[in-house]
């Protein structure tokens, strides 16, 4: 995949949170790379990295109850750049 996923960004989010559990929702296109996705966060983190497979149809589609998990960090990957 040529997409710039910028999960280097991403890891250092979460260490900066310093996240236990983290959960990366990804859109329709990107959920063929979430394992890639999920090894990659976890070799450059101490986290533990799950992936949301539901439907995403943007920032406002949250996922509800991942207290219920002991998630500690919600990472949306989408379609368009995103400051932070």
């Amino acid at each position: 995949m040529n997409i710039d996923l910028e999960l280097d960004k991403a890891a250092a989010k979460i260490k900066a949170e310093q996240a236990k559990i983290v959960c990366i929702q990804l859109p329709e296109g990107l959920k063929p790379e979430a394992q890639h996705i999920q090894d990659e966060l976890e070799e450059k983190t101490e986290a533990k990295v799950i992936v949301w497979m539901g439907n995403a149809y943007g920032a406002c589609d949250i996922p509800l109850h991942l207290d219920r998990y002991g998630v500690d960090l919600l990472i949306q990957f989408g379609h368009a750049e995103w400051k932070v």
